[in-house]
């Protein structure tokens, strides 16, 4: 078994059969380094740790699907312990958030995923809804686009049972997620004509992926060409920058200043184009790496409320909760 399959694992059952194998063929000297890689990958898939007066409603299917999930977690009644919500979830924003991963790994429910976003905004609140979806090899990227699309679709229909306003949606995502939400929101006109609601604007944290046939043109990793594979016309219509659609909604990007691969400059580009047209984009560097532009969002840091301060601008009721 490879390192790097080793490292992809997200049980921790098979974190330790992996883990096990590669060391028994690993000198003493590379073993501490890969002991630390591991334990770094174990506490990056752990559960999330929620905060008290939080709950979570688990694994909601959107679709026929086991991967078709989502987990929705709502402020509850301090007093009963249940998921009555109290009087400040009644028409609450939500925060829809979709995993990362490289199109092929991830789950909704790990605590880089959710914990600290959880926690800051859902006793604000606010409800946090995160989905799982289809992936690689099973669900190439244009179907973990509908798929997507599907759970927005099914969580705002169902926002007024959880206390949410289907109004009041954010979209946000991180990494391979991160690009997913930016081609939805990308492609918004057509998500209404085929029954979603409007929603407020889109985060996207760190996406090196905007404009996917100049990154796939340029020395890039092999998981996009197992993503995105080699036909120019699909890497346009699986780009947000050629999707990019008049009428839809704002968007922060969020990038890190650490890649080698300089995800700003998409971003960068990205806003240029759409501002170009008559839209807005914005983008947030951050002196972070990759993991910690996902696992860092809600701590109490000037990175949140730059986050906060973008997600205030769109609408007078999630600036006021998240005073």
């Amino acid at each position: 078994m490879s390192l790097r399959r080793t490292l992809t694992l997200t049980t921790l059952a098979a974190l330790t059969l992996a883990t096990a194998s590669v060391q028994a063929q690993t000198t003493a000297h590379n073993g501490g380094r890969l002991r630390a890689l591991i334990a770094q990958k174990q506490a990056a898939a752990a559960p999330a740790v929620l905060a008290a007066g939080v709950q979570r409603i688990a694994d909601v299917p959107y679709g026929a699907d086991p991967a078709q999930r989502m987990d929705v977690y709502v402020p509850t009644s301090p007093t009963t312990g249940t998921n009555s919500l109290v009087a400040s979830a009644v028409r609450a924003p939500v925060i829809f958030m979709v995993h990362g991963g490289g199109w092929r790994h991830g789950d909704k429910a790990m605590g880089r995923v959710v914990q600290e976003k959880v926690n800051r905004w859902v006793p604000k609140g606010f409800i946090l809804i995160s989905i799982n979806y289809r992936m690689l090899p099973d669900a190439p990227v244009a179907v973990q686009e509908r798929d997507v699309q599907a759970a927005l679709m099914a969580a705002q229909q169902r926002a007024g049972t959880w206390g949410g306003d289907p109004s009041r949606f954010i979209l946000m995502g991180h990494s391979a997620g991160a690009h997913l939400v930016a081609l939805l929101n990308a492609r918004a006109p057509q998500a209404l004509r085929e029954g979603a609601w409007p929603w407020l604007g889109t985060v996207s944290l760190d996406s090196a992926m905007m404009n996917v046939p100049a990154r796939m043109r340029a020395p890039h990793l092999p998981l996009y060409d197992d993503a995105f594979g080699t036909d120019p016309a699909y890497w346009v219509a699986m780009s947000p920058f050629h999707q990019w659609t008049a009428g839809a909604p704002p968007m922060q990007m969020v990038c890190s200043t650490q890649r080698a691969d300089d995800p700003c400059q998409q971003s960068d580009a990205m806003a240029r184009h759409v501002r170009n047209q008559g839209g807005r984009a914005e983008v947030l560097p951050q002196d972070l790496d990759h993991g910690e532009i996902n696992a860092q969002l809600g701590l109490d840091s000037d990175y949140t409320r730059a986050v906060e301060a973008f997600m205030g601008s769109l609408d007078a009721e999630v600036a006021r909760r998240l005073q």
